[in-house]
């Protein structure tokens, strides 16, 4: 693929039939992003940022993709509606969701628009990202990570 730009991507659910909802948004993204690289195993975590009863499965890929990082938000995005999803949080209110697609990296770019951030600003607060992306990252730092 011209342009291939490596992007690594989170993905949880927690409503309906989770390891469902997760297959399809992985061959989604694989069809309408790019082409789907490395998957991590899904993990089960409890809900962040919010109360449920129902736990979360979630995982990380790497994408190979020729789409700009905005471009790339509204394929989630579309992803993450034809899935069911109606909204996304807001306000910073998290709820229950049928499936959740986030950037974490772009390449090595970091943006900050009201749009989208990247890299995503709660990679570090979060096990339910870090885990499955450690899986599937090799020695890939960056800048905004060093912490001195």
């Amino acid at each position: 693929m011209n342009n291939c730009h490596r992007v690594y991507l989170s993905l949880g659910t927690n409503l309906g039939n989770r390891e469902e909802n997760m297959h399809r948004a992985l061959q989604l993204l694989n069809l309408r992003v790019g082409k789907l690289e490395r998957v991590s195993r899904m993990i089960e975590t409890e809900p962040w940022g919010f109360q449920s009863e129902n736990k979360f499965l979630n995982a990380c890929c790497r994408i190979c993709t020729a789409l700009s990082p905005i471009q790339l938000l509204k394929a989630t995005q579309k992803i993450e509606r034809s899935l069911g999803r109606t909204e996304k949080s807001k306000n910073g209110i998290y709820h229950d969701r049928l499936i959740d697609i986030d950037i974490l990296y772009y390449d090595d770019l970091t943006m900050n628009t009201p749009q989208l951030t990247i890299p995503h600003p709660h990679i570090g607060e979060r096990e339910f990202v870090t885990v499955p992306l450690r899986e599937i990252m090799e020695d890939v730092s960056h800048p905004s990570d060093k912490k001195e």
